[in-house]
């Protein structure tokens, strides 16, 4: 699967939009830094799958959202995943995401 940034990024532009955020106020909420919710607004930066999931919750919405257009919100359970990987470091992070990458596979 391609993901479309550009069309990502104009997703969690909407989503910011709707709830009468600034950009600012989103990053400080996200815990990312200063212009780079711009950045991917626009479509300039890859965010992470950790970004994605900060950003996400900061918007009080899921991933799918943002990266299939589609919000999920039955379940709610993932935002408690979601503050298991906050204090990971890269590496760690990197194998969550290719378990979650692996499981998402899976019948």
């Amino acid at each position: 699967m391609n993901l479309d940034y550009k069309e990502i990024g104009r997703r969690i532009a909407r989503r910011r939009k709707q709830l009468g955020l600034k950009q600012a106020a989103v990053e400080e909420m996200a815990e990312i830094g200063y212009k780079y919710l711009s950045s991917i607004e626009r479509g300039l930066s890859i965010p992470s799958t950790e970004v994605v999931m900060r950003l996400a919750a900061a918007l009080e919405t899921t991933p799918d959202e943002f990266l299939v257009g589609t919000a999920r919100q039955e379940d709610q359970r993932w935002k408690g995943i979601a503050e298991y990987l906050r204090p990971m470091d890269g590496k760690k992070l990197d194998v969550a995401e290719s378990f979650l990458a692996w499981l998402s596979q899976q019948p």
